[in-house]
């Protein structure tokens, strides 16, 4: 049985680098049908905004230890994030969401010092979105 808390943490971990799968889990709760489709969808998609603005926190203050081994963006990364994020500016942060590149944007995001407010909307929007477009295929 899937509650609401470990939905959470799923969806928390997976805004992080860490190869995890909200969806899937969203997708099982969904499909078991004992919680309100409502509160899945606000329960994952609190979780991974709140991991984004985790990522947004270690850009705006970490980047000084950036070249430590447990840091968890590569140079690359940040650099291919950073290059995405000059060229469609605070607007990409709709696509947070998407595997690979969302992470290494909230990033940048806090890298280029881009407000706490803007990053939240932006990333909101597009993960709540998300989350409600998959529970309706469901």
């Amino acid at each position: 049985m899937m509650t609401l808390g470990s939905l959470f943490l799923g969806a928390f971990l997976a805004a992080t680098l860490l190869p995890f799968s909200s969806e899937v889990m969203l997708v099982a709760a969904l499909v078991a049908g004992e919680i309100q489709p409502t509160l899945l969808v606000a329960a994952a998609a609190a979780g991974n905004i709140l991991g984004s603005l985790v990522n947004w926190t270690l850009g705006r203050f970490l980047l000084t230890w950036q070249h430590r081994r447990w840091f968890p963006f590569s140079p690359a990364q940040i650099a291919r994030a950073s290059d995405r994020f000059s060229r469609y500016g605070s607007w990409s942060l709709l696509f947070a969401f998407v595997p690979v590149i969302g992470d290494p944007l909230t990033f940048v995001a806090g890298v280029l010092k881009v407000p706490f407010w803007r990053v939240t909307v932006l990333v909101s929007i597009g993960k709540i979105a998300r989350y409600a477009a998959l529970a309706a295929t469901v």
